[in-house]
């Protein structure tokens, strides 16, 4: 890779990195792309060489969240349901310290069947991963095959919308990291 695709690649993670900040602080909708580039030491302009909007930059933080969920069910991948459990409680985490995306990231979970709802993107994958995580998982006996996966998949989906909305006194994490353990005690195969 030579020195310009470096610099751009640089470029591109500056400002995703400013973005989270900026969001963080002031959050999403009081941030403009003005307050992003300024945290990045970048030009206005060259912000729409990376993204044509605040919400396509929006959208890119989902797309990395999902890429590090990728890396995890491409490791974990001989044990589903350590895949699972680890999945999901990475997500808690990476939601939590980016409350900004959460409502995104619901929405896409939501509709990931209705790529029309997105415009121009392609559905997130997350609910492919855990589909095919949990066919592995059926077709190895290690999750019950008596239920079709895409219900499982959605059962999972469904554990970040009741953890946002909780009104128990306790974390998001831990929230979710207890319902994901509920859930993969429910779906292991006994046989296994």
């Amino acid at each position: 890779m030579g020195l310009r695709e470096r610099k751009k690649i640089q470029s591109r993670q500056q400002i995703i990195a400013a973005a989270v900040k900026q969001f963080d602080s002031r959050g999403y909708s009081e941030t403009s792309i003005a307050d992003i580039m300024n945290e990045a030491g970048l030009g206005v302009g060259t912000f729409y060489n990376y993204f044509a909007s605040k919400e396509e930059l929006l959208f890119a933080l989902l797309e990395c969240i999902e890429d590090e969920l990728i890396e995890i069910a491409e490791r974990e991948k001989h044990s589903p349901l350590s895949a699972l459990q680890k999945i999901n409680i990475r997500t808690a985490e990476l939601l939590e310290e980016n409350k900004f995306v959460l409502p995104l990231f619901l929405s896409a979970t939501a509709h990931a069947d209705r790529p029309e709802l997105w415009k121009r993107r392609s559905s997130p994958h997350f609910k492919i991963v855990f589909e095919e995580i949990i066919k592995l998982g059926q077709s190895g006996g290690q999750i019950r095959a008596d239920m079709p996966g895409a219900l499982i998949a959605e059962l999972f989906h469904s554990i970040y919308h009741s953890a946002a909305l909780s009104i128990m006194p306790i974390s998001f994490q831990t929230n979710v990291r207890l319902k994901v353990q509920v859930l993969i005690d429910g779906i292991k195969n006994d046989r296994s």
